[in-house]
C-alpha cells in the first residue's frame, strides 16, 4: 500500500526566511523596549518622550499601506530586501545621535524598512500555508520569531547597563546587517526563478489596489469592524505603551538589566503560547483567541499598575508581563489568520500594511496625550485607560469577528511561485 508523505508545516524556504527575521529583530528588540530610557538618557522629559513617539508616527503613517502595495506588486522577498537596506542606514543616526531630536531621523529612515518588511512578513507566511492550517503555521512562525523577544531585551539591557547605549546600538546594528545579507541573497535567488514576479510599480496599479481596499474597508463587513476595533485598541495602546519602561524604572525601582529581563519574560510567555494560540484559532475560531487575548492583556495591565513599590514586590512585574505575553501569544496568530482569510490573496500585503501598524490618523497624538495624562492626572492613568478599552473591546470582537468562508488554492507546495 502506497503511503503519502505528509508535508511539513514549515518549508525550508520559510525556515530560512524566519532565521533572517530573527537576526534582524534581535537587534530591534535590543533597543526597542529601552528607547524611552535612551531618550531620557539624552535629557528628554516625560512630555518630550510622548512628543517624540507622536512625531515618530508620521512617516510610518504615510508609508505603511504603500509598503504593503510594494510587497503585493514586486513580491515579498524583494520588498523585504529593499526595506532592509533602509534599516541598515537607519542605524547610523541612531548610534550617532547626541540629542533626542536626532533620533527622529533614525526612526524616519527605519520606518521605511518596517513599512516594507512588516506587511511582507505576514503575507509571506500566509502564502506558505493552507487555510485549514494557517493558524498553526502563524503560531509556529511566531513562536520561532519570539526568540527575539527572549534574547534581545536582556542582551540590550546588559550592554546598555555595562557599556552604554551607543555600544549596545552598534551591536544591534551588526545583527541587522547579518539579516540584510541573508535577505538580499534570498531575493537574488528568487529573482532567478522563471515564475518570479515581473510587475512594476505604477500609479495605475496603486489606484487599483487602493480602490479594492477602500471597498473592503467601507463594506460594513468583517474588515470594517476589524479596523474600527483595531483603531480603538491602537489609540489606547499608544497612550501607555512607550511609558512603561519609564514607569518600571521610576516606580518599580528596576534597573536597565532588570527591565531587559522582564521584557524577555514577556517574550518567553508569548513564544510558549503562540503555538497553542494557533491551534485554538484553527479549532475554535479566530474570535475565541482574540477575545481571550484581550481579557488577559487587560488583566495584566490592571495588575502592573497596582504593584506596590519596593524591591520585595518586583517579582510581580514578571507575573504581570507573563500574563500579557500569554494574551499577546494567544491573540496574535488568530488575528493574522483572520486578516489573511478576510482579504483576497493579491491584496494581502496592503491589508497587512493596514493592520500591522499601530498607527493611524486618530492615534497619532495618543503618545503625547498619554504623557499629558501621566503629568497632569497621575502616572497610572494612561495604563488604566488602555486596560479598560481592551476589556470593552471583547464585546464587539465576539459579536463581529466571524470567520469568512473563502475558498482559495493551497500554495505551500509551490515554493518558487511564493518565494518572490
Amino acid at each position: 500500500m502506497e503511503t503519502i508523505k505528509k508535508k511539513p508545516l514549515l518549508s525550508g524556504l520559510l525556515i530560512l526566511f524566519l532565521a533572517a527575521m530573527v537576526f534582524a529583530n534581535i537587534g530591534g528588540n535590543m533597543y526597542g523596549p529601552l528607547m524611552p530610557l535612551y531618550l531620557k538618557d539624552l535629557d528628554a522629559s516625560i512630555t518630550q518622550i510622548g512628543l517624540f513617539f507622536t512625531l515618530s508616527q508620521i512617516v510610518p503613517l504615510a508609508l505603511q499601506i504603500l509598503g504593503g502595495w510594494v510587497s503585493d506588486t514586486l513580491g515579498r522577498l524583494r520588498a523585504i530586501a529593499i526595506g532592509s537596506v533602509f534599516g541598515v542606514i537607519g542605524f547610523i543616526p541612531l548610534v550617532l545621535a547626541d540629542s533626542w531630536q536626532w533620533l527622529l531621523l533614525a526612526v524616519a529612515v527605519g520606518s521605511v524598512a518596517r513599512a516594507l518588511v512588516g506587511p511582507s512578513f505576514d503575507a509571506f507566511i500566509a502564502e506558505h500555508s493552507s487555510e485549514e492550517n494557517r493558524g498553526k503555521v502563524f503560531g509556529i512562525s511566531q513562536a520561532i520569531f519570539m526568540i527575539v523577544s527572549v534574547l534581545g531585551p536582556p542582551l540590550g539591557g546588559f550592554l546598555a547597563g555595562m557599556y552604554g547605549f551607543k555600544l549596545m546600538l552598534l551591536v544591534a546594528g551588526i545583527f541587522y546587517l547579518i539579516a540584510t545579507v541573508i535577505r538580499l541573497g534570498m531575493a537574488r535567488e528568487a529573482a532567478k526563478t522563471a515564475v518570479a514576479k515581473k510587475d512594476k510599480l505604477t500609479l495605475g496599479g496603486l489606484k487599483t489596489n487602493l480602490v479594492a481596499m477602500i471597498a473592503l474597508v467601507f463594506s460594513g463587513g468583517l474588515i470594517t469592524w476589524m479596523l474600527v476595533i483595531d483603531g480603538m485598541r491602537d489609540i489606547s495602546f499608544q497612550f501607555s505603551e512607550n511609558l512603561f519602561p519609564v514607569y518600571m524604572q521610576e516606580f518599580g525601582g528596576l534597573g536597565l538589566q532588570q527591565i531587559g529581563w522582564v521584557m524577555s519574560f514577556f517574550g518567553l510567555a508569548m513564544m510558549l503560547s503562540t503555538i497553542p494560540g494557533g491551534w485554538l484559532s484553527d479549532k475554535a475560531g479566530e474570535r475565541v483567541g482574540i477575545a481571550m487575548g484581550m481579557v488577559l492583556l487587560s488583566a495584566a495591565l490592571f495588575l502592573l499598575v497596582s504593584i506596590p513599590s519596593g524591591p520585595q514586590n518586583q517579582w510581580l512585574f514578571y507575573v504581570g508581563w507573563g500574563i500579557a505575553g500569554v494574551g499577546a501569544g494567544i491573540s496574535g496568530p488568530a488575528y493574522q489568520s483572520l486578516i489573511s482569510k478576510a482579504v483576497p490573496e493579491k491584496n494581502r500585503g496592503m491589508a497587512f500594511g493596514l493592520f500591522s501598524t499601530s498607527l493611524g490618523l486618530f492615534s497619532l497624538p495618543a503618545p503625547w496625550i498619554g504623557a499629558q495624562m501621566w503629568a497632569r492626572v497621575n502616572p497610572t492613568f494612561p495604563f488604566t485607560i488602555t486596560a479598560t478599552v481592551l476589556l470593552i473591546s471583547v464585546i464587539p470582537i465576539w459579536l463581529k469577528f466571524k470567520t469568512p468562508k473563502i475558498q482559495e488554492p493551497v500554495t505551500e507546495e509551490v515554493i518558487p511561485a511564493a518565494a518572490d
